[in-house]
């Protein structure tokens, strides 16, 4: 079990305004060098180098030696939802107690990114307004369903309803974007139209990272499909 001690420590390491920088700017899942990530931070060489020991020492980063380079890169996938989530509730709070170092997010990965294996971003919360615009799915606090029409506009789309075999995954959850501060969609649907858009060749997903770009056929296709102007 979490001690007290070890929450608190893991806290502390997030709190400091140039490590927050430093995992903020790895969240697209890159790996940066400790000189990329002392510009990013805003310090020098060596006070980068002490944070960043510090973050691997706390497993909230990995490192990767390639010849004379270190990479560091988010420990895990958990680490970067636990970012994820600090970020939302970090939105949530009066102007006045924002910190005056701001985390700085590229504008790629507020655009659209992968959170886990569904769509975010402006991208992400862009679909989830779609369906429930047009009447396809309704989503609640804790959940969401297809509509009747909804079913039909799904498979026609080649997004499966019904649960595979074994699976017991909620089939549709509000998850709530930090950047856009409102919900996209996640759950088997959420994953599965992530996966259509894959397959259709609507987007493109960058080598190691969660930015997600969207290719011109993609551009068509949300338009004609979903309405949506990207």
């Amino acid at each position: 079990m979490t001690s007290a001690a070890t929450l608190s420590g893991t806290a502390a390491l997030i709190g400091d305004p140039a490590r927050a920088n430093i995992l903020t700017a790895l969240l697209d899942g890159r790996a940066l060098t400790a000189t990329e990530l002392a510009h990013v931070a805003g310090v020098t060489a060596q006070t980068a180098s002490g944070h960043l020991g510090k973050l691997v020492e706390g497993r909230l980063l990995g490192v990767a030696v390639q010849g004379r380079h270190r990479y560091f890169r988010l420990a895990s996938p958990e680490v970067a939802r636990m970012l994820e989530t600090i970020l939302v509730v970090a939105a949530a709070r009066p102007e006045a107690a924002t910190p005056r170092a701001t985390p700085r997010v590229s504008p790629a990965l507020r655009e659209a990114r992968t959170c886990y294996d569904h769509l975010a971003g402006r991208l992400g919360v862009a679909i989830a307004d779609a369906l429930v615009s047009r009447g396809l799915i309704v989503l609640g606090e804790e959940a969401g369903e297809a509509t009747e029409a909804g079913r039909d506009w799904l498979a026609r789309f080649g997004v499966p309803v019904a649960p595979a075999d074994g699976t017991r995954r909620i089939f549709c959850r509000p998850c709530l974007d930090w950047s856009e501060r409102r919900p996209h969609l996640a759950g088997r649907l959420g994953a599965a139209l992530c996966r259509r858009c894959d397959e259709l060749g609507w987007i493109e997903r960058a080598r190691d990272a969660r930015v997600v770009t969207v290719t011109e056929t993609g551009r068509s296709g949300f338009a004609d499909i979903f309405g949506i102007c990207v």
